[in-house]
């Protein structure tokens, strides 16, 4: 379990503004439980979700600098809800899963030219002696403009995916598990990701500012 408690080049719980962050949103006096809950809304819908923030550079993925940014897209919220987690000594490690996600934007799409997303991320949180999921991707704001209930989390039960919108339509399904690291395989991760989305990578100028405004104006 020590690998999932200490801090690593990604997972920078050591970090002073990561430990400060954990302490400003979680309380002394509660449960192991109720601490894991009160990290993961700080990060869900204190970090806006942003899918156009996905940088090459490795120094960009580190918790402490998505935390700086006050933004960034599933598995930079879920590195940074890990070493939360770990700076407050709960054993968190990082899950990965392809998704086909039926709730997208049209300039995305054409970025990403599919709506299958390879190594979407989440956190594994090591609570009451058994691993939980946790997806702190979509802050609430953004559910809304997407007319999709946001993820709720009880430290009890895996919080891991959309499969229906508000009005019953299918959105998300999980379609290839890729499995739970120590740390983030992010060499791994862009190999991947620069194959399947190449386009997303070479036009950076196409890339939305606010992608919670443009799923607004698309579901309005």
């Amino acid at each position: 379990m020590k690998k999932y408690l200490n801090p690593t080049y990604y997972i920078d719980s050591d970090h002073p503004a990561v430990i400060a962050f954990a302490n400003k949103n979680s309380k002394s006096d509660v449960t192991e439980i109720e601490k894991a809950m009160d990290l993961y809304y700080a990060v869900r819908d204190g970090i806006r979700y942003n899918p156009y923030s996905m940088e090459p550079g490795k120094e960009s993925m580190k918790a402490s600098a998505v935390l700086n940014k006050g933004q960034g897209y599933c598995v930079a919220k879920a590195v940074l809800l890990a070493a939360c987690a770990r700076s407050q000594n709960i054993p968190a490690r990082l899950g990965f899963a392809d998704v086909k996600n039926h709730l997208t934007t049209k300039r995305l799409m054409r970025l990403m030219g599919t709506d299958v997303y390879i190594y979407h991320g989440y956190t594994e949180l090591f609570l009451n002696n058994k691993w939980v999921k946790a997806t702190p991707a979509f802050n609430l704001e953004l559910c809304n403009n997407f007319n999709v209930r946001p993820l709720e989390f009880d430290g009890t039960k895996d919080s891991i995916f959309h499969p229906f919108d508000r009005s019953g339509n299918k959105h998300m399904e999980y379609v290839k598990d890729h499995g739970a690291f120590a740390d983030l395989p992010w060499d791994m991760i862009m190999t991947e990701s620069k194959k399947s989305y190449p386009v997303y990578f070479e036009d950076l100028e196409r890339r939305s500012k606010d992608f919670s405004a443009e799923a607004l104006k698309e579901n309005q």
